[in-house]
């Protein structure tokens, strides 16, 4: 149980911190730095598939089969498949035209954002069952990736007049769910290699989907350049490097 606990709060604070970074960095980045936010999410999206491709999986492979983690890998794409088909049917909310607009926007994206968290989380509980050194590298790429999040979370919330205390209140919540997701990650995982196995799997078909379907597209609705090139070049350099030091 005090395993449990301690993995719990890993997942929260890799979270919490990442998006709580990014809602300050709000406050200080204008809406002229879309070059350094197409970066950042570059960065974020080359250092995720390095550590998802070179050391998530090959541990579930290892822990289980290949077949377990495949099978693990097409349940955490489907579930975020399921999550952006409930969350598309809310769309119609971002384009009323009134005054609250951007606030509806931000608040809109981080319900996505919070529910996108809960698998990443399972990421961070699965990897310490594997072994502490994988963990605490996932939750620190989880933790970078979460500041653009956080970001992009705080900008229309802020665009829209909300009280900035409000704003971080509100992306920080959004961080809470990956605690929820390391709780269950780490349960589960007690079970048997073969659950340690589908659940890294999961972790790594979700993350995947999420760099696929949303980091990499958004970065270059920012910015199409060599900025964003070199931050997802450098991102998987260092991705490499993480997953080397962690095996």
């Amino acid at each position: 149980m005090d395993d449990l606990l301690y993995i719990t709060i890993i997942g929260l604070l890799s979270g919490t911190i990442g998006t709580g970074l990014g809602v300050f960095s709000a406050f200080f980045i204008n809406n002229k730095s879309k070059r350094f936010l197409s970066f950042l999410l570059e960065f974020s999206a080359g250092l995720m598939t390095a550590v998802v491709c070179f050391n998530l999986l090959p541990e579930s492979f290892e822990l289980g089969s290949l077949g377990t983690g495949i099978i693990g890998i097409i349940f955490g794409v489907g579930a975020i498949v399921f999550i952006d088909l409930i969350l598309k049917k809310f769309k119609k909310l971002r384009k009323s035209g009134n005054a609250n607009s951007l606030i509806r926007a931000g608040i809109l994206l981080s319900i996505g954002i919070a529910v996108h968290n809960f698998p990443e989380g399972v990421a961070v509980g699965s990897s310490f069952n594997a072994s502490p050194i994988l963990g605490f590298s996932i939750a620190g790429v989880i933790g970078l990736h979460d500041i653009p999040e956080g970001l992009a979370m705080a900008a229309p919330l802020s665009a829209g007049g909300m009280n900035k205390w409000k704003v971080v209140i509100i992306t920080i919540l959004s961080g809470i769910p990956t605690g929820i997701g390391a709780f269950l990650g780490g349960l589960v995982g007690h079970a048997s290699n073969d659950a340690i196995s589908i659940c890294l799997g999961f972790a790594g078909g979700a993350m995947l989907y999420i760099i696929s379907g949303e980091l990499i597209p958004e970065s270059n609705q920012l910015h199409r350049g060599r900025l964003s090139t070199f931050g997802n070049i450098l991102g998987i350099i260092c991705g490499i490097f993480i997953s080397f030091y962690t095996n």
